[in-house]
């Protein structure tokens, strides 16, 4: 079905950023894989191409333009979810846009939108996933500087980033979502260790560390807006990270069913290509018919996002559903590639790998649902 929210601008930087990925970003993607982390070099030539934070004022650095043109970026990456230019641009770089003074918009924002300076988000901690209020991390203030002390894990561009937004207790004796802030801490600050590359199931690419903070100094103009005021930042940017999501997974579901569909149309079983068997020929019918559901709900939450409309249970609700159904179309599609889905040399065979995380990163699709069935009328 043709989609409706973009304009022939969109399609001709959609254009451009299709031959960026097929020059830039496949031919070295199974390197990256290798050796586990992304090159910083692909960051600079994306910010150079005007890839990165595309929506960034001019007089920051960006282009100017609307929130689609990310959309675009997310949307054409979805095919290589390692390389995170989503996280750096549409989930980290707005906290310095929305919260962030004049000083600090003018120091930071040129360096994310040229890409050397790559972002990262730290709230996960050890004992505080996806209750946010019961970090650890504590930011006690002396003189000119805040002192840091506490760990964060599960941090992706744990490695790449050159900042990272912090969120610390800057006032432990408030109880639950009181007293928290968010600093940004920079890379070589005294104290700031990046510990180590956590390996995983799956995107391999994706450097994702441990971050320590020990004694770690930073200026107290690194605090983004106000202190204390931490935790209400973080929730009013969750709509759009959990968006962001929403629309990998569904671009995602679209590559996996091309994928398949040539697949199923080269290989023979009996005598007959694999498209010529009616159980096929009907589940793929089903699993095109969920994409385009998804497709259609995820752009219509694209546009009241843009509007600015506060849409947080609607994005709850396309961030589980759509990474569960990307999960399940995996899952499925590479039982029709049979014994060489399951091969390494098959790209099938990482999409299996790569999209078990997006029902438990940026929210687990239990918490999604908690969140849900507060704001319904049950």
């Amino acid at each position: 079905m043709k989609r409706r929210i973009f304009n022939e601008e969109h399609d001709i930087f959609r254009e451009q950023v299709r031959r960026f990925v097929g020059k830039e970003i496949a031919p070295n993607y199974e390197e990256w894989e290798r050796a586990g982390i992304v090159s910083r070099e692909v960051y600079k030539k994306a910010g150079a191409q005007g890839f990165l934070c595309p929506w960034v004022k001019e007089e920051y650095g960006g282009a100017g333009g609307d929130w689609l043109y990310s959309v675009v970026v997310i949307e054409e990456l979805a095919e290589y979810p390692g390389v995170m230019f989503g996280l750096h641009s549409d989930i980290c770089a707005p906290y310095i846009s929305s919260y962030g003074n004049e000083e600090q918009k003018k120091k930071w924002l040129p360096g994310c939108c040229s890409g050397e300076k790559i972002l990262a988000v730290a709230m996960t901690e050890p004992f505080a996933g996806s209750d946010l209020q019961a970090i650890r991390t504590k930011a006690v203030k002396k003189g000119d500087r805040y002192i840091i002390n506490g760990s964060k894990t599960f941090i992706s561009n744990g490695l790449l980033n050159d900042l990272v937004i912090v969120a610390v207790k800057t006032n432990p004796e408030l109880k639950g979502w009181q007293g928290m802030s968010l600093i940004v801490v920079e890379d070589g600050s005294s104290g700031y260790k990046k510990v180590r590359k956590l390996p995983k199931i799956g995107l391999h690419s994706q450097d994702t560390a441990e971050l320590a903070f020990e004694e770690c100094e930073a200026p107290a103009e690194n605090l983004l807006g106000e202190e204390g005021k931490g935790f209400i930042y973080l929730m009013e940017k969750l709509q759009q990270e959990r968006l962001v999501l929403a629309i990998g997974a569904v671009a995602g579901m679209w590559k996996v069913l091309e994928m398949t569909r040539r697949y199923i149309n080269e290989r023979s079983a009996f005598g007959r290509t694999l498209s010529k068997f009616q159980y096929i020929r009907f589940r793929m019918a089903e699993l095109w018919t969920i994409a385009e559901i998804a497709q259609a709900f995820v752009d219509r939450l694209i546009e009241e996002h843009i509007k600015g409309t506060e849409i947080v249970s609607e994005t709850c609700m396309a961030k589980w559903w759509c990474t569960e159904e990307l999960k399940r179309m995996v899952d499925e599609c590479l039982q029709f590639f049979g014994g060489y889905g399951y091969m390494e040399e098959y790209p099938i065979a990482r999409w299996y790998r790569d999209a078990r995380v997006n029902t438990i990163y940026a929210g687990a699709t239990e918490i999604m649902k908690e969140i849900i069935s507060r704001r319904i009328p049950i």
